[in-house]
């Protein structure tokens, strides 16, 4: 079958009544059969991706409000994508709104606080706050979508100083599975505003949010690294050095086989290797000796530690840029075992059947503490969280399953749980989303979802079912 063939057929799939959409819209509504459906339905995530009846390029609140209003009368779920970084569900045909023209930040400076359309990425929210001497909670990955980020909770590099993202939400501007623009805040919504910070995919479709900004232009931060040998060491020395890090810094570690490719650093080209990262918002001097212990590990491969800019906090991580096929997930752990840890490493390890990076990110600190406003995040106890990722080949993610499943295995005693934000693949169920939860939020959340979205129209995110 040639490429015009196969367009030929997806057309044949296409709602009859898209003409009438169009009509409403300001930005382009794009559909099965032509190249630029493929382009725009396209995102950082290569291993999946949604095939839906048609491709909204949402413009403004407008746009958005027209496209819902479409899919309600057409009986269609409707998926939202920014930079797409994750999908939740590709089991359904929705109809996918992209917001990635809805760019526009404004940036109070007065009242520390930036106002972030739908398609922003954190890197336009930190250039904008620069000038400020101001920052966004943003994460480690600065060209991920802001307000999906949010909408889960939001785990950034400052997290253990100022806890997690969406609790620094002060309003949320959606449209609702009836057609309906609201602006939402504790005040006028107090119910919904909860929701929505920390499951909010699930009530609206987001066009803005009204976020802080905190006071930092620059942080000492940077990562140590340290080859395949010292490894075991490195995971058990940071195990017991954790523990010890006031709430300024924030930490974690990886392990992995780093790809012997150019973009990569010579020293890690080809090489297992450990990477301790961090963000501290103190002085050097006090850095330095709080990184004592992990220096007297052994030598190291890199060692790129200092002072850098907040626009430059995506240097800390490296995560990469260019999008790629990935699959992961995530657990929540009440302790971190130096026994468990490492055994996790080995499972994911050179010697496993199929690659995987493990990090390991401390919480606690700011994020164990109770916003002043109340908020759907749940687990607000644990110490650590632990994710498993991989890139995917031709064989796709049945052949990395057994691996993420043994990693799991190594830390379930301690597992109390997951965060949404990172789980990374073809489907999701109500399980996992459920776990990401207190039980007597994850019961408040579904009858919220029965009072805001009884059809269950955004069901293509995290998907918490209404109430029966």
């Amino acid at each position: 079958m040639t490429q015009h063939d196969a367009y030929e057929n997806a057309a044949a799939k296409a709602p009859p009544s898209l003409d009438a959409l169009a009509d409403r819209v300001q930005g382009p509504v794009l559909r099965p059969g032509t190249e630029e459906y493929d382009r725009e339905q396209n995102g950082f995530q290569q291993a999946f991706r949604n095939d839906p009846v048609a491709v909204v390029g949402a413009t403004g609140p407008g746009d958005v409000r027209a496209a819902v209003e479409y899919a309600a009368a057409h009986g269609l779920p409707v998926a939202l994508q920014a930079t797409g970084h994750g999908l939740a569900s590709v089991t359904e045909r929705p109809l996918l709104v992209s917001t990635r023209r809805m760019t526009g930040v404004t940036v109070d400076p007065a009242a520390r606080t930036a106002r972030i359309e739908a398609g922003v990425r954190w890197e336009g929210v930190i250039e904008a706050a620069a000038p400020h001497g101001l920052a966004p909670l943003s994460g480690s990955a600065p060209n991920v979508g802001a307000i999906s980020y949010l909408l889960g909770g939001g785990l950034g590099v400052l997290a253990r100083e100022f806890g997690y993202a969406a609790d620094h939400v002060r309003s949320v501007d959606l449209v609702t599975a009836e057609g309906r623009a609201r602006h939402v805040t504790a005040e006028s919504d107090p119910d919904l505003f909860w929701a929505l910070r920390g499951a909010g995919a699930n009530f609206g479709a987001v066009t803005a949010v009204e976020v802080d900004l905190v006071p930092v232009a620059s942080v000492q931060g940077g990562g140590l690294h340290f080859d395949a040998d010292l490894v075991p060491d490195v995971l058990r020395a940071f195990t017991t050095w954790s523990a010890t890090l006031p709430d300024e810094l924030t930490a974690s570690v990886s392990v992995l086989e780093y790809p012997d490719i150019p973009p990569m650093p010579e020293p890690l080209r080809g090489k297992y290797a450990a990477h301790v990262r961090f963000a501290y918002t103190g002085d050097a001097a006090t850095l330095e000796r709080l990184l004592k212990p992990l220096r007297d590990v052994g030598p190291r491969l890199i060692d790129d530690v200092g002072e850098i800019p907040y626009t430059e906090s995506g240097r800390i991580y490296a995560d990469p840029p260019v999008p790629h096929a990935y699959f992961g997930s995530n657990v929540l752990l009440d302790r971190l075992d130096a026994d468990a840890l490492v055994a996790a490493a080995e499972a994911g390890g050179p010697g496993a059947p199929a690659g995987a990076v493990i990090d390991v990110r401390q919480l606690g600190g700011a994020l164990r503490r109770r916003p002043e406003v109340p908020s759907a995040i749940g687990h607000r106890d644990a110490a650590y969280i632990l994710r498993v990722l991989s890139a995917l080949d031709e064989r796709g993610a049945d052949a990395v399953r057994p691996v993420h499943e043994a990693v799991y295995a190594a830390v379930a005693d301690a597992t109390v749980g997951r965060r949404v934000n990172f789980i990374y693949g073809d489907r999701t169920t109500t399980e996992q989303v459920r776990d990401a939860y207190e039980p007597a939020d994850y019961r408040r959340l579904r009858e919220l979802k029965r009072r805001y979205d009884p059809e269950n129209l955004f069901r293509c995110t995290y998907n918490i079912p209404p109430a029966d």
